[in-house]
């Protein structure tokens, strides 16, 4: 309950004065951390797990492999690896597909067709991971391939799968395949699911088709903020820093919820077209409005519509104010500013920075 509040510190209290720790307390705070976002701590409570020689159970494995995922920790997910195949859960399908996904967002991904190709029975589950891996990996021929692959033999898609083909369309800028995926998508009726329609829209966004990207999102049958947010997406994405602010300000008058990605895609609308008040206006009423919490990307993208416009010391400024934690890509925002206004003693500054932050 504290977790899912996003009470991280009550939750560890409660943890930690326990009088006895099951496996099941130690997957309650170990998904909990992952959930809040708080991987470091997860890892760091992995290891612990292990330490103190508690016996992991598939929710555990599954857990540790979502961290290693998230933190990009291919030499702590190969260990986790070789524990798993000592285990009673090394034939388990959803073990399995979890160490797919966690290779494929490692960058291995070798590793994560040795262990698919390895798997006793292959479910839709371990289908979706797998071609999810190779998009993860820039393989979006390969991801298609496996599509078809999998149906061939007699496994029907399911949305995780129709998501990854159509992130691999957008890969590779593939309409016409986009096209026919969409047509499936429609015979198995699957064009009310938000997660789905939302990938169709970033798909037709970057295949250069915002014409495709309006109808699918005219003719949509639900209103959620995954759908109007990933439509903002793809004006931003092409430049509609008017249509972006439209939509956004159509969202607020249909009652629609905003989240963290809404205002990454609508800051990133006025930094390419410049709209500096707009801009600040609607950074400053991310927590005043709507009370949410400004992200590296949201700085990211203030920093880079200050830089633009001149602003310099002020982006440097909002730098060292930031709430979250800085690295080098929050400053390198603002080095290619230092270029296009020739402050070289600003861009020597920053240049130092990236050089600290990223060695």
């Amino acid at each position: 309950m504290y977790m899912k509040c996003g009470s991280i510190d009550n939750a560890q209290n409660v943890f930690e004065n326990m009088a006895t720790c099951d496996v099941i307390s130690w997957n309650v705070m170990l998904l909990g951390y992952l959930k809040c976002g708080q991987g470091q701590k997860a890892l760091a409570l992995s290891r612990q797990m292990r330490q103190d020689g508690v016996q992991p159970d598939a929710v555990t494995f599954i857990g540790f492999l979502n961290v290693c995922a998230s933190a990009v920790a291919l030499e702590e997910g190969k260990h986790i690896h070789k524990q798993i195949i000592q285990s009673q859960y090394k034939s388990d399908v959803f073990v399995g597909s979890s160490l797919i996904d966690m290779y494929g967002k490692c960058g291995s991904i070798e590793d994560a067709e040795k262990v698919f190709n390895r798997m006793p029975t292959q479910n839709v589950v371990a289908w979706s991971a797998m071609i999810q891996a190779h998009v993860k990996c820039g393989q979006g021929q390969k991801a298609l391939a496996l599509s078809r692959q999998m149906q061939r033999g007699g496994v029907e898609p399911d949305p995780a799968i129709f998501v990854a083909v159509l992130n691999a369309c957008a890969i590779l800028a593939a309409l016409e395949e986009g096209r026919h995926i969409e047509e499936q998508i429609i015979q198995r009726g699957y064009q009310s699911d938000v997660f789905v329609i939302a990938s169709l829209l970033d798909m037709y966004a970057k295949c250069g088709s915002i014409v495709n990207a309006q109808r699918v999102f005219n003719s949509m049958p639900t209103q959620h903020v995954v759908c109007w947010t990933a439509m903002l997406g793809c004006y931003a994405m092409h430049g509609h820093a008017k249509e972006a602010l439209g939509h956004f300000e159509q969202m607020c008058e249909e009652g629609i919820q905003k989240n963290d990605i809404t205002f990454v895609s609508l800051l990133s609308a006025c930094s390419h077209a410049g709209l500096v008040d707009e801009g600040l206006h609607y950074f400053e009423s991310m927590s005043s409005v709507y009370s949410i919490s400004a992200t590296l990307e949201h700085y990211t993208c203030m920093v880079g519509l200050l830089g633009r416009a001149g602003y310099m010391h002020e982006a440097k400024n909002l730098i060292n104010m930031m709430s979250c934690e800085s690295d080098s890509s929050v400053w390198r925002a603002l080095l290619g500013a230092c270029r296009v206004h020739g402050d070289l003693e600003m861009g020597e500054y920053i240049a130092k920075k990236c050089f600290e932050l990223n060695p």
